[in-house]
């Protein structure tokens, strides 16, 4: 019996790696599969993958301190399981904090296991000495940005581009909807602490926002019950339409928008929705980043670009009336919605046309021998 072993340690880990594995088993369906992921993957692999990402995703430098322990012995778990179970592949799916860790031990441990790892870490972003070594750790990397695979290639670790996953899953959702001109799009994210630091800074640029454009609407997409909760509390009665796992929708009907630093960037962007990047942190997560991230951008569209294509607002920045006046800006002039829409178009066409997830099953297969 062949065996898989995954790791995915968040949502989008999970759902990414559902899709690839999807693909896998359509090639090798009598592939055993165990691991760590979410409900999706182990809803394709059955009682030997554990779901863990409710625990595991964590963001910033001190929650993964106060984490520590249980990331300690679930990596001591993980690498005992590897040992015991023996599997051909190990495919590690982004979460580099910990898959790089077990990918190093593994090499050492069990040098025969072919380890690839899927969604590159953003180590060209901050620490791009880390790529030779990741050369000896691993023995493929599939990446999702074109980008990269000079990159890793140059440093003589196997590197193929798949394709963004993206562009499969949001083809989709396209609805077709017009956008509506007196709509604004907030969406803080999808997490409790991105809710807490950026809710509120959007709820008063949108008031703010108001005092010049009284006719403006608001709404946001919550991902559950909860979080609707949540934010209905923060906005103190404001009027915020504040729907459920409705944000791609939202992003094709709303005419600007204040987006959370992270994957929805790139979502509002294929939905050509004109935007501004708001990001804030914790004040020790934000110094050490930094000191320590090496591009000129934080937007992966603007990483893409090589330029600022949607301005960006990060921490001290992230402040109501610089906030109102860029939605005021793409709200008012024709001119730069459009140009705008166009930058993002270019750049969304680079991460390929759909496919993704088959052609990195295909590759992953590639190493489960027969």
């Amino acid at each position: 019996m062949k065996r898989l072993f995954v790791v995915a340690g968040e949502v989008s880990g999970d759902t990414h790696g559902a899709g690839v594995l999807a693909e896998v088993r359509a090639r090798h369906p009598g592939v055993e599969v165990h691991g760590l992921g979410g409900p999706r993957l182990r809803a394709l692999a059955g009682e030997g993958l554990d779901d863990w990402v409710g625990e595991a995703a964590v963001l910033g430098a001190w929650e993964v301190i106060k984490h520590y322990g249980f990331f300690r012995r679930k990596f001591y778990e993980t690498l005992a399981r590897i040992d015991a179970l023996q599997p051909e592949v190990v495919l590690l799916i982004d979460y580099p904090g910990f898959n790089l860790r077990l990918a190093k031990k593994l090499q050492k441990l069990r040098p025969a296991v072919k380890i690839i790892y899927y969604i590159s870490p953003q180590v060209w972003a901050w620490h791009q000495s880390r790529i030779p070594k990741m050369a000896q750790w691993l023995d493929l990397m599939i990446c999702i940005f074109p980008f990269e695979a000079p990159l890793y290639n140059a440093s003589g670790l196997p590197t193929e581009f798949g394709g963004h996953p993206l562009t499969d899953y949001l083809a989709i959702k396209k609805t077709g909807a017009p956008r509506e001109p007196d709509l604004v799009a907030l969406l803080p994210g999808s997490r409790e602490r991105e809710i807490a630091a950026l809710w509120p800074i959007m709820l008063q640029t949108a008031a703010r926002l108001r005092q010049s454009h009284p006719e403006m609407r608001f709404a946001t997409a919550a991902v559950n019950d909860r979080l609707a909760a949540r934010m209905h509390d923060l906005a103190g009665g404001f009027p915020v339409e504040i729907g459920r796992g409705n944000a791609h929708d939202l992003m094709q009907r709303a005419s600007a928008g204040l987006v959370a630093s992270g994957t929805a960037t790139l979502e509002a962007a294929y939905f050509g929705l004109p935007h501004a990047l708001i990001y804030k942190v914790a004040w020790l997560t934000y110094e050490i980043g930094r000191r320590v991230v090496k591009v000129p951008h934080l937007g992966i569209v603007n990483i893409l670009a090589g330029r600022e294509v949607v301005r960006e607002f990060i921490q001290h920045a992230a402040t109501p009336e610089p906030l109102a006046s860029e939605l005021s800006r793409l709200l008012d002039d024709p001119v730069a919605q459009k140009t705008l829409q166009d930058e993002m178009s270019a750049v969304v066409d680079t991460l390929g046309q759909g496919g993704a997830y088959a052609r990195t099953a295909r590759l992953v297969c590639s190493q489960i021998k027969d």
